[in-house]
């Protein structure tokens, strides 16, 4: 069987092959003697379609020398980014780090204006720039706002900066300790209303607010306009404010401060806890700060505010016997306190203090713990608790910490800047917690490695962590902290070993640590 390439005349650029039986009257070789023909030689016979073919790849390909036109003329000199869609360009901007992506937006206007769109938090330091719409123009889509800055009037010829958790301010020399600094640097609660509500319409998506000084109406105009407002921090409030944030159904974190010594005081009372309550009742965090109440108020949050899981107490002003109302509080887990000069003055009988049943963790800081039946009805509502924290509380001495044995289910043990508990007073709690996996100790200098005693080094051999920091002079610390104890203890403490031979020096610590 042979193949013969054909070219058609009327097409030069098309090739075809048939095959064709070879004629056995005109061929001089008889049939069995006939060669096969190759592709060689049929490629090589007719060059025409070879040729044809190189001129269409030569006419096809671009010449370098030519000078290459485009439809856009200074194509090497114009911003290519231009071509690009808003949607577009923000999708690549949004994939710069945050460190980057401040000095993008200096390159051009559209940039700037680009990197606008993608801020979503901010803190105002000048009303005006909120007040002029500003704000709203150049960050159209805002979802957490802190206006507590911007709402004072700072002293612009003093250089005394008073500063404190909280907020820092400009004030005069003529300071006293018994003067209200802010009553007088607050911004006017109509000017704080306008400014709220302009942030409302022009941010309907906001989700957190930080605001001080505002009235009922800017706060109604905030709950109509942002639905999906989450949290919210209200400074200088009072009972008749609350009734404005009483309508943000969707609120789940709410900070209240109404009286800070020394920069400014207004009152809430039961009335403005149980509106609160009855408004508001998606709460999963709140935080009370300077507030006033009674059982009433705290029952009426317990039971309208189900979802409720963390609640904070710092420098309040409770009347006596609200402790009783706290087990009304069904899906409490966190109770903290902080900075209170009392936790209650008169708690009441202990058939009135019932357990909170879902309660996990206490937290204490800088607080004053010198009464011990005030302490004792404390940890009889919280001995459900798992996590006990207590951190620079003053008169936390040996008699005060027994009182927590009460907690029987603890399995996570905080002491730091406790300076009155001794190591005798440590003991006698932890060995009756027969679920105590961590213990975490810092800053306790009445705590010595020489009191520890053999059934106290047996119960740091089973911690799941274990800091031991009472103080510098400390030299567990530099050997043991950190080593996750509880997984090494056989090889520090054998079975075989007398334990009694590790104390019998003076200071039996440190002769097992040289061990």
């Amino acid at each position: 069987m042979g193949y013969r390439e054909t070219a058609e005349e009327d097409d030069h650029e098309t090739m075809s092959l048939r095959c064709e039986k070879p004629n056995p009257k005109t061929s001089p070789l008889p049939p069995s003697k006939r060669r096969t023909a190759r592709w060689s030689d049929i490629w090589l016979k007719n060059t025409t379609p070879l040729k044809n073919m190189i001129f269409a790849m030569q006419l096809a390909s671009p010449n370098p020398k030519s000078t290459h036109k485009t439809l856009i003329p200074n194509w090497a000199n114009i911003d290519r980014t231009s071509v690009l869609s808003d949607e577009i360009l923000l999708k690549i901007l949004a994939k710069l780090p945050e460190s980057q992506r401040k000095p993008s937006s200096v390159v051009c206007k559209r940039w700037l204006n680009l990197h606008g769109r993608l801020v979503r938090s901010i803190k105002i330091l000048d009303w005006n720039f909120l007040q002029s719409g500003r704000l709203i123009s150049r960050f159209p889509n805002l979802n957490q706002v802190d206006l507590l800055s911007g709402s004072l009037i700072p002293d612009q010829n003093s250089g005394i900066s008073l500063s404190c958790r909280m907020l820092s301010v400009h004030t005069g020399s003529g300071f006293s300790p018994n003067q209200r600094v802010l009553e007088s640097n607050l911004l006017p609660a109509e000017v704080v209303d306008r400014g709220l509500d302009g942030l409302a319409s022009g941010c309907p998506n906001l989700r957190k607010l930080v605001v001080i000084g505002a009235s009922e109406l800017g706060l109604l105009s905030v709950a109509e306009e942002c639905p999906t407002l989450q949290e919210l921090e209200l400074h200088k409030c009072s009972d008749n404010v609350l009734r404005g944030i009483a309508a943000c159904e969707n609120l789940q974190v709410l900070k209240l401060v109404a009286n800070v010594d020394g920069l400014y005081s207004s009152v809430v009372s039961d009335i403005g806890l149980t509106i609160l309550a009855q408004g508001c009742t998606r709460l999963v965090k709140l935080e009370l700060w300077g507030c006033e109440g009674s059982y009433d108020g705290i029952k009426a949050i317990g039971q309208c505010c189900q979802m409720l899981e963390e609640l904070t107490f710092c420098d309040h002003r409770m009347d006596g016997g609200w402790l009783a109302a706290l087990p009304y509080c069904e899906n409490l887990k966190t109770l903290r306190f902080q900075s209170c000069k009392r936790i209650d003055t008169v708690p009441g009988p202990d058939e009135y203090l019932s357990a909170c049943p879902a309660l996990e963790r206490l937290h204490l800081e800088k607080c004053q713990l010198r009464d011990k039946k005030i302490v004792r009805a404390l940890f009889m509502v919280c001995r459900a608790a798992k996590e006990i924290v207590f951190k620079n509380c003053w008169g936390l001495e040996n008699d005060m910490f027994r009182l927590a044995s009460t907690c029987r289910r603890v399995k996570l043990l905080s002491l730091e800047g406790c300076s009155v508990l001794t190591t005798e007073g440590l003991e006698s709690v932890i060995l009756a917690w027969k679920g105590l996996e961590c213990l975490r100790v810092a800053s306790c200098k009445n705590l010595k490695d020489k009191e520890i005693s053999p059934a106290l080094s047996t119960l740091f051999s089973t911690l799941k962590e274990l800091q031991w920091r009472p103080d510098t002079k400390s030299l567990l610390p530099s050997r043991i902290n950190g080593t996750t104890i509880g997984k090494k203890g056989s090889r520090f403490f054998r079975k075989t070993r007398d334990l009694k031979m590790l104390f019998d020096d003076q200071n039996p610590l440190l002769e097992f640590i040289h061990r």
